[in-house]
């Protein structure tokens, strides 16, 4: 009998009806993007680079060689590259084999010794309670533990679980230096023990997979060696290592090792399976599942295929990074509207691969010309010229011309002293542009972004953001069009219940290819361009006793206790550097912002601060920053530590940041490092001489980087 559908609920007076059921032509709850996760590859049916198959050999050798062990195989490859997907399918394998067991273990969720415990103990784990209660008896007979003998015998006939029992067992076995000595017999007991089935045939193995040793400390990797070769080398345990070996190379994490500890870590992996990049064709194949999976693949063509596949090193994190950054750009990014994804592929690889060129080039005084692209390519051609033999042809006239932006002369003839005019020009150029000039991969990615016809539009764009909303409108690159006509019916953009998919609407108007009804377009499909937070308190007038408060920025800080430690920001384009501020309230700092030279004069008639920190172009003034501390330190209204912060940093300016007594960043985490530097030295100043504690070993201020303190 067939069953009827179920009847709706009963209305009740005065209550609303309930919402219908949706249909199954109702939009989806979701955009049409996604974002790929990070994850290894756990399953065969996942792999889709071909690690299976080695995956099966590996695991088939660890079980052909149970009667070989203890042994170390590391599992070899750069960052990205594989090393977890294939463990975890060699581990998926092992699963099928007849009395092989797994245990994982994090390298990277332990520090220093505490890596050498959780080691341990994840083995322990993996064994019977049955073994740990005789091993545990065992240790409690030995006469090195006489005096905890009547405690041991107390435990072992108690009703503790597993956990409890390795607990209990590290305890007796870690409890001094006599117990240490004998761990790795008791540990080969314990193994033994478990290892030996009723029919002894097959005899049970242990496989053992550590992820991520080259992410950690070098306490961390000797701590994981030390358990793996010191007390975990006995029968029946196999190590599967996955690491980078040029990470814990001489040149790498250990660079430090003594002569004894190098060949202690040679002693460690008895062999190692180098993972080789996949195939191109498999690459491409692979770059395509992800476009497919994150719901971009009708905007990556066979040739933005081949160049993620170029570029990425066939690399698949690197690959699922720029998936994601392109997905993530796209639905965010309203630049990106009259350019097309062409170009965000090509901006997003300076981006990730050359991240402090890619800072100056969408930054402020990046340049003297505000072009460091152009700066860049023609400095590349200065340099050929200058290098060039004698008598070679060369552009003379715009050699001369770029020469003559830095106050250097063409050497006549040519050929004659040009390397020597050219290492004084690298020392005003930015730190990175010797380095960048003779990498091929940079230098064709960047001519690739320049030979478009739209190259100057777009690096506008990038520096400067999009177009505010009194802008001329411009019509929508039609490389997004599939993007919109994918979307099928109500293609305006808004079917998905979250606006448009991309960072702009689709209006026919100007050039969208949505097939829906038009929407108003006020603002012609641009984002306003964010509005910098005014001061409350007019410009050149300050309150008594402190530094004008631009609004917008409350002074939070995280240690409400502590005495204020006041900075004095200087900096005509504080959006473009927001990550100052962040750092110094990060830090508990209460910043005072001013944007130029005479306001900062003023601010500190009023109040000394801690430290000031400056940029140094302003405007068309390129040592504005330097002038600035100059007269300060001269006319004795500061002597206080500086750190000048500038996107653009070069040797010269390194130089002449020195001979203020100041220190020159362009980077987060060093800014954060200076900041707690003069952080220390208040403090000792604060402190009387005789208990001040002397100057750790191999601080910064002992290096000289912050002279000034």
């Amino acid at each position: 009998m067939a069953t009827s559908a179920p009847l709706p609920p009963p209305s009740t007076p005065g209550l609303p009806l309930p919402a219908p059921a949706p249909t199954a032509s109702a939009p989806p709850a979701h955009g049409p993007f996604t974002l790929l996760n990070d994850e290894p590859v756990a399953e065969p049916g996942a792999d889709l680079l071909g690690a299976g198959r080695a995956a099966r050999q590996l695991a088939g050798l660890l079980v052909a060689s149970r009667a070989s062990t203890p042994f170390t195989l590391a599992v070899d490859a750069g960052w990205g590259m594989g090393k977890s997907s294939l463990m975890r399918l060699v581990d998926a394998e092992l699963a099928h084999a007849p009395e092989v067991h797994t245990v994982w273990y994090n390298a990277w969720t332990s520090t220093g010794a505490d890596a050498l415990e959780g080691l341990i103990k994840s083995v322990l784990m993996r064994f019977d309670r049955r073994v740990l209660r005789r091993g545990l008896q065992r240790v409690g007979e030995r006469r090195a533990l006489l005096r905890a003998l009547r405690a041991l015998s107390t435990v072992a006939a108690g009703p503790l679980g597993v956990a409890g029992l390795v607990d209990e067992l590290w305890k007796r076995l870690s409890v001094d230096s006599q117990a240490r000595n004998e761990m790795r017999g008791a540990i080969g007991d314990l193994v033994q023990e478990w290892s030996e089935t009723a029919e002894f045939r097959p005899r049970r193995l242990l496989v053992v997979f550590i992820d991520d040793l080259d992410r950690c400390s070098e306490e961390t990797v000797l701590a994981v060696c030390e358990a793996v070769k010191v007390y975990l080398d006995v029968p029946g345990l196999a190590f599967v290592v996955g690491c980078d070996r040029s990470a814990l190379g001489p040149n790498g994490l250990l660079r430090d090792l003594s002569p004894a500890g190098s060949a202690f870590m040679e002693k460690i992996f008895q062999t190692s399976y180098r993972i080789p990049a996949a195939d191109n064709h498999g690459v491409k194949d692979y770059i395509r599942w992800c476009a497919r999976t994150a719901g971009i693949e009708p905007l990556l063509d066979d040739a933005l295929v081949d160049l993620l596949a170029q570029r990425s090193d066939r690399n698949p994190r690197r690959i699922k990074r720029l998936v994601n950054g392109f997905v993530l750009e796209a639905t965010l990014n309203p630049v990106w509207r009259d350019f097309g994804p062409d170009a965000v592929i090509r901006t997003l690889l300076l981006q990730y691969f050359y991240p402090d060129f890619y800072r100056m080039m969408t930054g402020p005084s990046g340049t003297v010309d505000g072009d460091v692209v152009a700066e860049f390519r023609t400095y590349r051609a200065v340099r050929r010229t200058l290098l060039a033999p004698a008598g070679a042809p060369g552009e003379e006239t715009d050699v001369r011309d770029f020469l003559g932006r830095y106050d250097l002369v063409l050497p006549q003839p040519l050929g004659a002293g040009g390397d020597e005019v050219l290492a004084v020009l690298e020392r005003q150029l930015p730190n990175e542009f010797p380095d960048l000039v003779v990498n091929p991969a940079f230098t064709s990615l960047v001519d690739e972004l320049t030979a478009r016809p739209d190259a100057a539009q777009l690096l506008l764009r990038l520096r400067e953001g999009p177009l505010g909303a009194g802008a001329e409108p411009t019509r929508m690159s039609r490389e997004w069009a599939p993007v919109w006509q994918g979307l099928g019916s109500g293609a305006d953009g808004y079917a998905t219940g979250f606006g448009p998919p991309l960072a702009w609407p689709g209006d026919g108007t100007y050039g969208g290819y949505g097939a829906g009804p038009q929407q108003p377009m006020p603002q012609q499909g641009r984002v306003p361009a964010p509005q910098v937070p005014q001061s409350p308190v007019p410009q050149g007038v300050y309150p008594q006793g402190g530094y004008p408060q631009p609004g917008g920025y409350p002074q939070q800080s995280p240690y409400p206790a502590a005495p204020v430690f006041d900075v004095l920001w200087v900096d005509d384009q504080p959006d473009r550097k927001a990550v100052v501020r962040e750092v110094l309230e990060g830090l508990g700092a209460q910043v005072s912002h001013v944007p130029r030279s005479a306001a900062a004069v003023q601010a500190l008639r009023n109040r000394t601060p801690d430290l000031l920190v400056s940029d140094i172009s302003r405007g068309s003034d390129h040592s504005a920053g330097f002038e600035m501390v100059r007269r300060l330190q001269e006319d004795g209204n500061y002597d206080g530590p500086v750190v000048f912060f500038t996107i653009r940093r070069s040797a010269e300016r390194e130089e002449r940041a020195a001979a203020l007594g100041a220190s020159l960043t362009n980077n987060e985490q060093e800014l954060r490092e200076l900041v707690l530097l003069a952080l220390q030295s208040r403090a000792e100043e604060r402190t009387p001489p005789g208990d001040r504690k002397p100057p750790r070993r191999g601080s910064l201020s002992q290096s000289g980087w912050f002279p000034s303190l």
